[in-house]
């Protein structure tokens, strides 16, 4: 989460430029990384050079989980307290190559954010950007900096959205080798020579489908 890094405390800079205060400062950040940053699950990479704030701002792509750190870091840049928090979230609205891909469409160590204003924590989940959520037929997520902003339960036609299953709970930091070790548990098909693999076009996906 190195949110001293320049890219990331301009990025944040950027986005707060008209707030008055930190929850208008924390509402501006999230959208700033739900919509300028792309949601790609393709672009997983359990590299920690790869998933550092800094990375995804400069590639603008990310997953729920180098989102959620991104949103962390940007708060930090900004003197707000953050968190990340982490569970197993069962999602329906994955495409089918990637549910093939991945033999399941429970995701592990799914990723959000959460946030510490006037005095209260709160949970933010700034990870399906606006476009995307269009494709899929999802209400985008949104966030007031006083509720919990987490998945909806039901896309805009009434099918079921995301389930959350297990909390692992929050952490100061991406507990790291925690995250690593779920992967290759569930995933076990999807490491290569020691190596996470996933690769396709996951906007491509979602307009086929």
């Amino acid at each position: 989460m190195d949110y001293g890094a320049v890219s990331v405390s301009d990025f944040a800079r950027d986005a707060t430029a008209a707030s008055q205060t930190d929850t208008e400062a924390a509402v501006n950040l999230y959208y700033a990384v739900r919509d300028q940053i792309r949601y790609d699950p393709y672009s997983i990479a359990l590299d920690p050079d790869k998933m550092a704030a800094s990375a995804t701002v400069t590639t603008g792509v990310g997953y729920c989980v180098t989102k959620s750190i991104l949103l962390a870091a940007m708060a930090r840049a900004r003197n707000i307290p953050s968190r990340l928090g982490y569970a197993n979230v069962r999602n329906h609205l994955t495409t089918g190559r990637l549910k093939k891909y991945m033999k399941t469409d429970v995701f592990v160590f799914h990723g959000y954010t959460e946030l510490l204003l006037d005095g209260a924590w709160v949970k933010a989940t700034p990870i399906f950007n606006r476009s995307l959520c269009d494709r899929f037929g999802v209400t985008p997520l949104e966030f007031d900096g006083r509720h919990d902003s987490l998945f909806h339960e039901f896309d805009s036609r009434g099918n079921r959205h995301m389930e959350y299953l297990q909390d692992h709970g929050h952490f100061a930091d991406v507990p790291y080798e925690k995250l690593v070790s779920e992967f290759q548990k569930h995933y076990p098909h999807m490491y290569k020579s020691g190596e996470f693999t996933l690769s396709g076009d996951f906007d491509a996906e979602a307009l086929e489908d």
